[in-house]
């Protein structure tokens, strides 16, 4: 199924193809403080739909996953990355994809901050 998502102001704007059933509530530091819901799929899945000058992007740790905001409202929709074996992939925050039931969804808790 293909679900719309945005920032809070819409000034980011996506696609993204998906069953979304399950989601990853994580402990690093930053997930902690913006109590994202968690989940990825192939970078091919997912399509911008505004252009990529409205990205504010903050890196941090091993500066590995560009993690998206919107510099008018503040909310990180989505971030960019890859894998160990170099497959790229966009990590959704399910809070900024309306469709998704959050209720009907699966959390599993995930310790970023020891990894």
């Amino acid at each position: 199924m293909i679900y719309e998502g945005s920032c809070h102001c819409g000034q980011i704007a996506f696609d993204v193809e998906g069953d979304f059933t399950s989601a990853i509530d994580c402990n690093c530091s930053l997930c902690r403080r913006r109590g994202g819901l968690l989940a990825f799929v192939p970078r091919d899945k997912f399509s911008l739909k505004t252009p990529r000058e409205s990205l504010s992007t903050y890196t941090f740790n091993a500066h590995v996953i560009q993690h998206h905001f919107c510099g008018n409202c503040g909310v990180g929709p989505f971030s960019e990355g890859k894998m160990p074996d170099g497959t790229e992939m966009a990590c959704i925050n399910l809070r900024c994809v309306p469709a998704v039931d959050l209720a009907a969804i699966e959390i599993q808790p995930w310790d970023g901050k020891s990894h």
